[in-house]
C-alpha cells in the first residue's frame, strides 16, 4: 500500500476507534428522555435533539467501521467455491465500484447543504436547539469516509 494510503488508514482506524465511544452518550441520553419529560418535565426535546445529531456522527462512523470489518459486504455468499485471491478482489473491487460512486455523488449534492448549513449554524427546525447542522455534517462525513475506505481497500495487499 502507498504511504498516503496508509497514513489515511491509520487516520480512519483512529477516528473509528474514538468515534466508538459515542454509543454511550446516545444510550445515556435515550434513558435520560423518559424521566426528563415525565418527573422534570423539561429537557426531553433537547435531550432528543442532542442524541439525533451524536447518533448520527456514530453511525456515520459504525458504517466505515463496519466496512473496515467486512461485517457488511460478504462476497463469500456468493463467492463461495472461488478461490481466496478471487473472493479477494471481487470484494476490492466490488466495494469500490459500488462505494466510489455513490460516495462521490453525496460528497457533490449534499457537500454545498452541508456548508449553507454549517455557515449558518442551523438548529433543529421544531425546536430551534443548537446542532441540526451536524447531522447534516454527519451525512457528508459518512460519504467522505466511505470513499476513503473503498480506496483504502482496493490498494490493500491481498491475503492469498
Amino acid at each position: 500500500m502507498t504511504h498516503w494510503l496508509a497514513r489515511i488508514d491509520r487516520i480512519l482506524g483512529t477516528t473509528i476507534e474514538a468515534g466508538r465511544w459515542l454509543v454511550l452518550p446516545v444510550a445515556l441520553i435515550l434513558f435520560l428522555q423518559w424521566p426528563l419529560r415525565d418527573f422534570v418535565q423539561w429537557g426531553s426535546r433537547e435531550a432528543n435533539d442532542l442524541g439525533q445529531w451524536i447518533f448520527a456522527l456514530y453511525v456515520s462512523l459504525a458504517m466505515t467501521f463496519a466496512t473496515r470489518e467486512r461485517t457488511h459486504l460478504a462476497v463469500d455468499a456468493i463467492a463461495h467455491g472461488y478461490s481466496a485471491g478471487l473472493r479477494s478482489a471481487i470484494a476490492r473491487w466490488g466495494g469500490f465500484i459500488c462505494v466510489a460512486p455513490w460516495a462521490l455523488f453525496m460528497i457533490w449534492t449534499v457537500g454545498p447543504t452541508v456548508q449553507r448549513s454549517v455557515m449558518a449554524l442551523e438548529k433543529f427546525p421544531d425546536t430551534y436547539n443548537f446542532g441540526y447542522f451536524l447531522v447534516k455534517v454527519a451525512a457528508l462525513l459518512l460519504a467522505v469516509l466511505a470513499l476513503l475506505q473503498a480506496l483504502v481497500d482496493l490498494k490493500r495487499p491481498t491475503k492469498s
